[in-house]
């Protein structure tokens, strides 16, 4: 009953996130993500970062802002982001994506061997294996080896380790088709019923790792396609103007960048010759 008390007593006596401790932390988020924190967002970030105090111990956000700047080996950084980052995704969410990667894309990249993809915010995995998924299979078609590598990057190591699992519950892959369902998942039993594994032959094309998209890109051979998708409506003008920036350079002419459905770089400065609603061609 004490340990009850005591755990009570913690909640209780965090404080409520100022308006100073605020402008910090979303100085800090800014600087180190790019994501802009608009001062309606207070209330959100006061509800996350609250149990990452709860787990630390501490009742003060001013003491935590403090222990993020000063750990040295960034560790509590990578905390506050994984806290703050919106990860939600679906496979073959906005499916038109795929189709148009099925239709048009693809078939005009006849003879490019290897196919380099990026998918710039994979978030837990649906993203790249549903990449993998659609290039694979249109190599089968075509009669082809599949030479092709998807590079899945995201800000969040939370959400990197569940992609590199490839365990799902049954009900995410409701929107994979059958086919691809039967070739590309394996079904769990036993203590694993309900859940599906992605197969490691779908899994050797895809590699994850962790990477902010401010820094510097560190890619060497450019990509055919890069996906940075419902990424870019959560920074300011001027950060989506850079990035779009080295988006192109790090494509190969002719090679595509695919946004989400709720973005556009219509009002920003960019060389993009644009091929469908969020679809773009160096």
């Amino acid at each position: 009953m004490a340990a009850a008390g005591n755990a009570i007593f913690t909640l209780e006596r965090i404080e409520k996130l100022g308006e100073r401790e605020f402008e910090l932390f979303s100085k800090l988020i800014y600087e180190k993500t790019g994501i802009f924190l608009k001062p309606e967002k207070r209330e959100l970030l006061n509800a996350r970062l609250a149990k990452r105090l709860r787990a630390l111990g501490l009742s003060s956000f001013r003491d935590y802002y403090d222990l993020v700047v000063n750990d040295p080996g960034g560790n509590e950084l990578v905390q506050l982001i994984d806290a703050v980052s919106t990860n939600f995704t679906s496979f073959f969410r906005e499916p038109a994506h795929f189709d148009l990667l099925r239709e048009t894309i693809l078939p005009a990249m006849a003879g490019r061997r290897p196919l380099r993809f990026w998918s710039a915010a994979c978030s837990s995995g649906e993203e790249p294996y549903t990449l993998a998924m659609v290039v694979d299979d249109f190599f089968r078609r075509q009669g082809e080896r599949a030479d092709f590598i998807v590079q899945a990057t995201d800000i969040s190591t939370r959400v990197l380790a569940m992609a590199e699992k490839g365990v799902y519950p049954e009900e995410r892959v409701r929107t994979v088709p059958q086919e691809l369902l039967r070739r590309y998942f394996q079904k769990g039993v036993g203590r694993s019923a309900g859940l599906v594994r992605v197969k490691d032959e779908l899994k050797r094309f895809v590699r994850f790792s962790r990477f902010n998209l401010m820094e510097q890109f560190r890619w060497q051979e450019p990509f055919e396609v890069i996906f940075c998708r419902n990424v870019m409506i959560y920074f300011n003008r001027e950060t989506q103007e850079r990035l779009v920036g080295k988006f192109y350079r790090a494509l190969a002419p002719g090679g595509y960048l695919i946004i989400g459905h709720s973005e556009s770089i219509s009002r920003l400065r960019h060389d993009f010759v644009q091929v469908g609603a969020t679809a773009y061609r160096r």
